[in-house]
């Protein structure tokens, strides 16, 4: 009868618990205590040992239907999902295009990935593999999407 509560108890628990530690180990143990569970169930209770295996299959379905439909709507769901409607979302920033040929400062040591300030504007820069030191001027010399490419302007 112990290893049936325990087995039965332990079994949902890491099956709940596959949620927040994907890989398939947790489900996969747990889905083993409920097996487990559910042959102790017929030597604890000889005579009804069917109903008590049909019995866990019922609750294991009824635990998935409550998680699905409660779970998503908790404060542990809502900080796991997505709620934001991604129909408007744009893969790339607004208004890079009109940094093309201007020049600015780089405000990190490009190395050869960094920061510059190009129009008042903070900006995600890479070069042509060269490093630029901060403080030197710099101009935008390639845009592809997101990918904004600069130079180290050479100073008479």
């Amino acid at each position: 009868m112990q290893v049936f509560a325990i087995a039965l108890t332990t079994g949902l628990i890491l099956f709940g618990a596959e949620i927040f530690v994907p890989g398939g180990i947790l489900g996969t143990i747990g889905a083993l205590a409920l097996m487990t569970a559910i042959v102790s169930g017929f030597f604890a209770f000889p005579e009804h040992g069917a109903a008590v295996a049909i019995g866990i299959v019922f609750l294991i379905g009824v635990a998935i239907v409550l998680w699905v439909r409660f779970f998503p709507k908790s404060r542990i769901g809502k900080g796991m999902t997505v709620e934001n409607n991604l129909s408007t979302f744009k893969a790339t920033e607004d208004g890079l295009q009109a940094l093309e040929g201007k020049t600015g400062v780089a405000a990190s040591a490009l190395r050869p990935s960094g920061y510059c300030t190009i129009d008042g504007r903070r900006v995600d820069v890479v070069t042509f593999g060269e490093m630029v030191e901060k403080g030197q001027a710099v101009r935008v010399v390639e845009i592809k999407g997101n990918r904004v490419v600069v130079e180290a302007v050479q100073e008479n």
